[in-house]
């Protein structure tokens, strides 16, 4: 194509060469056997990924899982404040060590190397797509029956990376009403049929409200789309997730593992016919 650099490890294009490309996936370090990796994507920012990245380990965690997460919003990193981590990654010349959750599930994430939490990240593309890997390569996870990747929104080069380089066995798309068309999951669904990855299904979040007087569910965000925009393409409804304060307030003070969500058994149903 016109432009072209042969390099397709940054282009994102389904051109005649990319699609003759062999992808080789990265292999882990030999500490590590990791069963399945799902990556949790969205068409844009906000939606809530790292919540239902955080929601889904902890359900599968709570079924007898040994689950790990990756985060790899690497300029945007939230899920050690989810979790409640302060502890910094350590390690030496060769690997790194994450910390833990209150109940023990490895994490890494930029903001467990930085000094401070607040310090931007205010890197390239190809660095960040190189930290990226060196999580997946470097970091001692140990024992892991799903590994859930917390992918930053859109198409570019950290996205491209993971889809590349980590063995996908799935992704889950996040999305909300208001942005929930088809052209946004369309490029969400036709970026992982590029590289090859299976679409697991789609959780809508924000889905509404619950008034606290007469339980009434307010869609505050307008009407739901879901259930059309999952029969176009073809996919399962894994959930729709309502506004919550309590479970925000869980968020805000590092306790999500105490979150009393049941809305995402389905979507755990199905990752966990993948582990059979």
């Amino acid at each position: 194509m016109s432009g072209c650099t042969h390099d397709c490890s940054t282009c994102g294009e389904s051109c005649s060469s990319r699609q003759e490309e062999k992808i080789t996936k990265e292999l882990t370090n030999h500490h590590n056997h990791i069963k399945r990796v799902i990556g949790v994507v969205s068409g844009k920012g906000g939606v809530g990924k790292s919540m239902v990245t955080s929601l889904l380990a902890v359900e599968m965690s709570r079924r007898g899982y040994k689950c790990g997460i990756i985060d790899a919003d690497i300029t945007g990193p939230s899920i050690p404040k989810a979790f409640g981590i302060t502890a910094k990654a350590t390690g030496d010349e060769n690997f790194i060590m994450p910390p833990t959750t209150k109940n023990g599930m490895p994490v890494m994430s930029v903001n467990l190397l930085l000094e401070d939490e607040t310090d931007p990240v205010v890197w390239r593309g190809p660095v960040l797509a190189g930290v990226v890997k060196q999580f997946w390569k470097d970091v001692v996870y140990g024992e892991v029956d799903y590994m859930f990747v917390d992918m930053p929104p859109g198409t570019g080069d950290v996205p491209l990376t993971v889809y590349q380089s980590l063995p996908l066995d799935g992704i889950v798309i996040v999305t909300s009403p208001q942005d929930l068309v088809s052209m946004i999951v369309g490029k969400a669904i036709k970026m992982a049929k590029l590289m090859s990855v299976p679409v697991i299904g789609l959780v809508e979040n924000f889905a509404y409200a619950v008034c606290p007087d007469c339980g009434k569910h307010i869609e505050i965000f307008g009407k739901s789309h879901l259930e059309e925009t999952a029969a176009k393409f073809r996919l399962p409804m894994l959930a729709r997730l309502p506004i919550s304060p309590e479970l925000a307030r869980l968020v805000d003070e590092g306790r999500i593992e105490e979150n009393s969500v049941t809305e995402l058994k389905a979507a755990a149903d199905l990752l966990a016919q993948l582990n059979r």
